[in-house]
């Protein structure tokens, strides 16, 4: 019974710290969550004076101008985007850098799945060249203990990889995404993890089976184990929405030798451009585009990189397609157009805000949290989405009262 006393104590000690949190507290709360190390006295203090004004968002934006803001908190939180594995445990790569860069430069991050831009080194960090076939230029920045928020510098992927620029689609059409998901198998790892990552909705979440299924592909087998329902039920859910989407992937690749690197390590992305025919297929289309193609002859046979949004009607018009009443057509060719339409939508304003959220506020956002990370999405959008601005109204949220 004693013991029981001594937690329930210790308890609502701890409850009444947080509900009392003072300016000072608050300041070091948001400090901590921001930068994820402590502030030094003079900037504890700086933030603790305009928490009083009643200006929290400028004690916010004084935190994220610690490095660490970019070194630590936001490499931990884009790390996990840039492999199957969803891991925090994976090097420094092109994808991270590139969207640090996009956030530092208070860019619309729109741009991370559409534009034409890459973040590097800096001339004078004495870094490898950086390189289509292999990651060691971010590799050993990040060996070097470089300070991303003034080692990184804009450039495109058109003038530093050869990609044309209307090829490119922001970190889509990096190397790190390339070796991830246009790996081997069919480009559709691409585009599920484009929406895992960007739109926070994977699959099994998407599936509709009212879509229309013309666009699936040969290698999608009409009758799984011989029980067409199983394809009716079940396959087209995905497929039917997806495979139109995924073709816009139609011309890229991420070639590597097997035998002699089979862990994908020197592989580089490659493109179809224009004239170049790829032999398997008569035309700019992979041959993994191809594959399988005796699963059902009678299925689609993709013969460029047109795309179509399927999903923009049905149950996930819910993703709320064109936020900005754009007049976004529903179609397109390639990944850039692609990355437009994904970007414009608000699944993705909401998503950013709950990667931001669960960063700063260490947990998921709850139905109490509605009203606010509603106002959050909105001030993303009207801020031009700038995603500082995320984190500091986030950070002033949970700074305690």
């Amino acid at each position: 019974m004693l013991r029981k006393l001594q937690y329930l104590f210790i308890g609502l000690v701890a409850l009444s710290f947080y509900v009392e949190a003072g300016p000072r507290e608050q300041a070091k709360r948001i400090h901590d969550r921001i930068a994820g190390v402590p502030a030094d006295a003079a900037t504890l203090s700086s933030m603790e004076a305009d928490i009083i004004a009643g200006d929290a968002i400028a004690a916010a934006n004084t935190a994220m101008q610690h490095s660490a803001f970019y070194n630590v908190t936001l490499k931990n939180m884009v790390t996990p985007w840039t492999n199957e594995e969803q891991t925090v445990f994976a090097p420094l790569n092109d994808y991270t850098a590139t969207v640090i860069g996009l956030v530092r430069d208070d860019i619309d991050f729109r741009q991370v799945l559409h534009a034409d831009v890459l973040y590097v080194g800096n001339n004078g960090l004495g870094l490898p060249a950086y390189s289509t076939s292999n990651n060691s230029h971010y590799e050993t920045m990040e060996q070097n203990g470089v300070d991303l928020k003034i080692g990184l510098v804009q450039s495109t992927q058109s003038a530093v990889t050869g990609l044309p620029a209307t090829a490119t689609a922001g970190v889509m059409t990096t190397r790190a995404a390339a070796k991830a998901f246009f790996i081997d198998g069919t480009n559709r790892a691409m585009f599920r993890f484009t929406s895992m990552n960007h739109l926070c909705n994977d699959l099994e979440q998407l599936k509709d089976v009212t879509r229309p299924a013309d666009r699936i592909r040969q290698d999608v087998s009409r009758s799984p184990g011989g029980d067409s329902r199983i394809f009716l039920n079940s396959c087209v859910g995905c497929h039917a929405g997806m495979d139109p989407l995924v073709q816009a992937y139609a011309y890229y690749e991420y070639n590597y030798d097997s035998e002699t690197d089979p862990d994908a390590e020197n592989g580089q992305l490659v493109y179809n451009d224009v004239g170049m025919i790829d032999p398997d297929t008569g035309t700019r289309v992979q041959k993994k585009y191809h594959i399988n193609a005796s699963n059902f002859k009678y299925g689609y046979q993709t013969p460029d990189d047109r795309w179509d949004n399927y999903w923009r009607n049905g149950p996930n018009a819910l993703l709320g397609w064109d936020t900005q009443n754009q007049g976004l057509p529903a179609s397109g060719n390639g990944a850039k157009s692609l990355g437009i339409e994904l970007a414009n939508s608000e699944a993705f304003a909401s998503c950013q805000v709950k990667k931001v959220f669960k960063t700063v506020c260490l947990r998921e956002p709850i139905d109490t949290d509605l009203t606010k990370f509603g106002d959050i999405v909105s001030s993303f959008k009207t801020s031009n989405y700038n995603l500082k601005q995320v984190f500091a109204e986030t950070a002033d949220y949970c700074k305690g009262d």
